[in-house]
């Protein structure tokens, strides 16, 4: 399950003033820095900005240090529960999670965006050259009565963003810049004097989730200071201190289940439970709101939580959370509490996520043949039985891989909360004409997450590449979704268990290595699609019929969304776990007909659905 960042923050030193900019970029921007002080910005070489912080239900504050000359900055928060940071030293950009790991960041545009911070604080829209920049003008633009003069702006390294400048005052008055699958707008206002220059004294920053989830910063000091050595913005050190295995081997093994093409495990939190956890390195180490509730566990917040769907789900943030799992010990942890799935959408109740933190602190062997977790100390870790290394980078949390989709190069998250073997978002499909290339295939809905129901095109795929490894013959899901994860342009697809469970999979988080050691033989429900022409969810009678793949088995047979499976082959639906019903209709063989008991509204009949290959 692939999640998103759940705090967007901005910090820019901003200037303006008095003269009217007309024209081309060059003398907007010119106008721009004669108004603002000039000559006050001459001697200054580093900036301390602090801001208080109000929005989507918390407080705190925000503080970023930046250099002048090369833009080199750490910006950091303290809101709520939740403490984190990230930074960029002109080579390496880090994030600092809320758990308070440290990792380098160069995976999707992270890199991108962290050139366009640094540019952005250097002010190097009023230097010689413009930084190297390509600035372009989109016109004069009318809103709410103001006028202002755009620009598109494109750094060197970096990634394109629009600056819209008031055309009366000339101050920066917002950025709009793609981040991920999001448009982040940032609004710049209430400027004020600081030691010659001009300041924003207040930035709005909305995601486009909705105005509820807006984010306010109230400028509080400003400090220009000496110029800092470049190590000042790099990396901080880190040791995991909050975590350890219990026992003399540094390592504990736990049996997992594989209901749905997820892995569950049992976890202990607060010393409570156990509790049914998915194991997911597309996600966070998560409570779902009715486990909250029975740990007595308080969170603050009401952030905007996004994923694979269209929908956006209220997120909130607790601290001082212990993990146990096996012999593993994870204390004091800042978490977030998050309803990241339906009950209905496994067929039971999901109550937590253990993700990135736990897997940035151990390495990690899911050995999907013996279905067992293995935590390992990396001090411990010997990898030379572990199988082919793949060498990865990380995109905020997610591991991500360089590869190939039948010889197209990309790269590819790799998500075990993912059910599907492969799927390709939809700017990469939509620029290689993929669906054209692929006349077989079927629009059906293929994966459930936050924010809901994921469509795609699903197909067959020839090969995929991840690293070294090569996979031959899989399912492959071209999604259609134009919102959520899969709308992100600045990588290409999206690993999930259902090609992962084809190998034993390790993972080094500190060394950035996954590696796949192949299981004998062929493996039990790969390389196969649904069957049916269906998408069930449990209810209360049975398996509500969601959705149905257009001239497919289910709906050839009669059957129509809404109705509900009462029972299967004379068994009771009550009887049958949804994860079985469902490999069974993907694995039957061909020309086997399920008989299904349905109920439309009180009325009872029986249907016959004959499976067979749909792609």
């Amino acid at each position: 399950m692939r999640l998103t960042s759940l705090l967007t923050l901005s910090v820019c030193l901003a200037a303006g003033g008095a003269a009217r900019a007309e024209g081309d970029p060059a003398s907007i921007l010119d106008a721009n820095r004669a108004a603002s002080g000039d000559a006050a910005w001459a001697g200054k070489r580093a900036a301390e900005v602090r801001y208080a912080y109000a929005g989507q239900g918390m407080t705190g504050t925000v503080e970023s240090i930046f250099d002048l000359r090369s833009g080199d900055f750490v910006d950091s928060f303290a809101i709520g529960p939740t403490t984190g940071a990230n930074g960029f030293d002109g080579h390496e950009a880090w994030m600092r999670d809320l758990s308070g790991a440290v990792t380098p960041q160069s995976g999707g545009d992270t890199r991108q965006l962290a050139v366009n911070e640094a540019w952005r604080d250097a002010n190097l829209w009023w230097a010689r050259g413009r930084g190297g920049a390509n600035i372009a003008s989109l016109g004069i633009r009318a809103e709410d009565g103001e006028r202002y003069d755009v620009l598109s702006i494109t750094p060197k390294g970096g990634k394109a963003f629009e600056a819209w400048f008031d055309a009366t005052s000339h101050l920066l008055a917002r950025t709009v810049e793609p981040q991920g699958f999001q448009t982040i707008t940032t609004f710049f206002s209430d400027y004020r004097p600081a030691d010659g220059v001009l300041i924003a004294g207040k930035q709005v920053t909305d995601d486009g989730t909705g105005v509820q989830y807006r984010q306010t910063q109230t400028l509080t000091s400003v400090r220009f200071v000496a110029a800092r050595p470049a190590s000042a913005y790099a990396p901080p050190a880190w040791k995991a201190a909050d975590a350890h295995i219990e026992n003399a081997s540094g390592r504990t093994s736990v049996p997992f289940e594989l209901l749905n093409n997820h892995v569950y495990a049992k976890v202990s939190v607060n010393g409570k439970g156990p509790f049914r956890f998915i194991f997911d390195t597309g996600g966070h180490d998560i409570l779902t709101p009715p486990t909250a509730k029975a740990l007595s566990v308080r969170s603050q917040g009401a952030a905007p939580g996004t994923g694979v769907g269209d929908n956006v789900v209220d997120t909130s943030f607790a601290r001082g959370i212990d993990f146990r799992i096996g012999d593993l010990v994870l204390g004091g942890q800042s978490i977030t509490v998050l309803p990241f799935e339906e009950g209905p959408v496994e067929g039971f109740d999901e109550q937590g996520m253990i993700g990135f933190e736990v897997f940035r602190r151990f390495v990690t062997r899911i050995d999907y043949g013996a279905r067992t977790l293995t935590f390992i100390d990396p001090a411990r870790f010997d990898p030379k039985d572990a199988g082919t290394p793949v060498p990865f980078v990380f995109y905020s949390h997610l591991p991500q891989v360089k590869g190939t989709f039948e010889g197209i190069p990309g790269v590819f998250d790799i998500d075990t909360g993912s059910r599907a073997e492969l799927s390709l978002t939809k700017p990469f499909v939509d620029a290689h004409g993929l669906v054209a290339s692929h006349p077989r295939g079927v629009v059906a809905v293929d994966g459930w997450g936050v924010g809901g129901r994921s469509l795609s095109y699903v197909t067959r795929g020839s090969e995929l590449t991840l690293g070294p490894v090569t996979i031959g013959d899989l399912v492959a899901s071209f999604s259609r979704q134009s919102k959520g994860a899969f709308s992100d342009p600045s990588y290409q697809g999206n690993v999930g268990s259902g090609l992962l469970k084809r190998f034993v999979v390790t993972f080094d988080y500190g060394h950035q290595v996954m590696y796949l050691k192949a299981l004998p033989g062929p493996v039990p429900d790969t390389d196969v699609f649904d069957r049916s022409g269906m998408w069930i969810n449990a209810s209360a009678k049975g398996f509500e019929v969601v959705d149905l793949t257009a001239g497919g088995p289910a709906a050839g047979a009669g059957l129509k969304t809404g109705e509900v499976i009462t029972a299967v082959d004379g068994a009771a639906a009550g009887s049958i776990p949804l994860s079985d019903l469902r490999q069974r209709l993907r694995d039957g063989k061909p020309g086997t007909v399920v008989r299904l008991t349905v109920d439309n509204a009180g009325q009872s009949r029986t249907v016959a659905v004959t499976l067979r290959d749909q792609i």
